[in-house]
């Protein structure tokens, strides 16, 4: 949660049509994507069921009320973004968190 609170992440775009919350990241690293991952399932509460580590993305499947979302960062483009597994089921939740993100800006 600190990277939040001290701006260091921001909500970037909202794309509900896509099932994905893309923030901003100045700076981002892909080798502090595990912290930041970390404080993002702090701040939502929620579970982490699975990581992938590959060499150029980094994956975490979450679990946020019953709603598994991926968290993803890319390397080569600095990109960080959460995307719903099941895009149909789960807008709410992601209307939710996008509104939740959008507070913390």
């Amino acid at each position: 949660m600190a990277l939040f609170e001290q701006g260091m992440v921001l909500l970037k775009e909202y794309q509900p049509n896509q099932g994905r919350i893309v923030f901003d990241v100045p700076g981002f690293d892909i080798d502090d994507f595990a912290r930041l991952a970390s404080d993002i399932v702090q701040l939502l509460s929620a579970t982490v069921l699975e990581t992938q580590m590959d060499a150029d993305i980094q994956t975490w499947l979450i679990d946020f009320e019953g709603c598994h979302l991926f968290l993803k960062a890319e390397h080569y483009t600095s990109s960080v973004w959460l995307e719903s597994v099941a895009r149909e089921h789960s807008r709410d939740e992601l209307n939710y968190l996008a509104g939740l993100f959008k507070s913390l800006n």
